[in-house]
């Protein structure tokens, strides 16, 4: 089923219909094969993308200004020190300033609120590129990357390891939970997901008939997983928590014991970039289970859909 999405803003995969997410994974196939055999796919000619980025990424900024150029349209960068989001100028003034040159806004940042008052005072769609709580995007991109390698999502068995309180853990329960995939995040008892964020899992998994777990214990977690995923263990800015953080998840490391308990034909996943040695193993993030360049590649169609759809 079609559902209008055009002026949506895009916060978090919670606020997506199951309809609006298959939309955008239909249209993400439709504009990849465009991609692949060099036909033009100008679906946002003319069309202007303010790209703030007060958290500064490789793969965000390529991604969206790239998918912008193919769609026709324009990506305009701007970092923090240019904009200076909510200081010079509140963020209410800024949303309808920017409202009135631009058909809408991707913004990277530290401090979620700032993308919910950007969609909250401006009249054109936002996208969240990331914040500390969520990183919708990346895991729209992940699901949509298990989907074409398992040719379906629900019934599958996805397992996080890391940091169960930071934007990717948040963001995984949010969409697996929406598509009825059952999903364990494996993580230190001190490392526990946003309670409303668990609260809202639980509830779609109820829904679906699927299950949303939480266990300390990486290595009973993974045992005949279809999806291993992990992630850094200090995010940006947690740079001063990386001893603490280092000894807190020394045994969440992924490496080969550990993935010999999953299924054989599990995929490893990763949102990159991979500290190799410490979160994973090179035996493992090279191994043929390993998608992470898949992922990376998708994050460029995914967010190509995302963009055409709202804007």
């Amino acid at each position: 089923m079609s559902v209008n999405m055009k002026g949506k803003s895009l916060i978090s995969i919670h606020d997506l219909s199951i309809e609006e997410v298959y939309q955008i994974f239909e249209l993400a196939k439709l504009l990849k094969l465009k991609r692949l055999s060099g036909e033009p796919h100008r679906l946002l000619e003319g069309k202007k993308l303010g790209m703030i980025f007060s958290k500064p990424s490789t793969r965000t900024r390529i991604s969206f200004e790239v998918g912008m150029y193919e769609l026709g349209g324009i990506g305009m960068f701007f970092d923090g020190k240019t904009i200076h989001l909510g200081k010079k100028e509140s963020i209410s003034d800024s949303a309808k300033v920017f409202s009135r040159y631009l058909d809408g806004i991707m913004i990277r940042t530290f401090d979620h609120q700032e993308v919910v008052d950007l969609a909250r005072y401006g009249t054109i769609p936002i996208i969240n590129g990331l914040t500390d709580l969520l990183h919708p995007c990346q895991v729209l991109t992940d699901l949509f990357t298990i989907l074409e390698k398992k040719q379906t999502l629900k019934g599958l068995k996805f397992v996080y390891v890391g940091d169960g309180g930071n934007n990717m853990a948040h963001s995984i329960l949010n969409g697996c939970s929406k598509v009825g995939m059952d999903v364990v995040i494996a993580t230190p008892d001190i490392y526990q997901p946003n309670k409303e964020i668990m609260a809202n899992a639980q509830q779609n998994a109820k829904y679906h008939g699927s299950k949303v777990v939480i266990t300390p214990d990486p290595v009973a977690a993974v045992k005949d997983a279809d999806v291993i995923y992990t992630d850094v263990w200090a995010s940006m800015g947690m740079e001063g928590e990386a001893s603490d953080r280092d000894k807190a998840f020394a045994n969440f490391q992924v490496n080969e014991a550990m993935v010999k308990n999953a299924k054989e034909d599990y995929l490893f996943m990763h949102c990159l970039p991979a500290y190799r040695g410490k979160e994973v193993t090179d035996a493992v993030i090279d191994s043929p289970n390993s998608v992470v360049f898949d992922e990376a590649e998708n994050r460029l169609h995914v967010q190509k859909a995302i963009m055409a759809l709202v804007m």
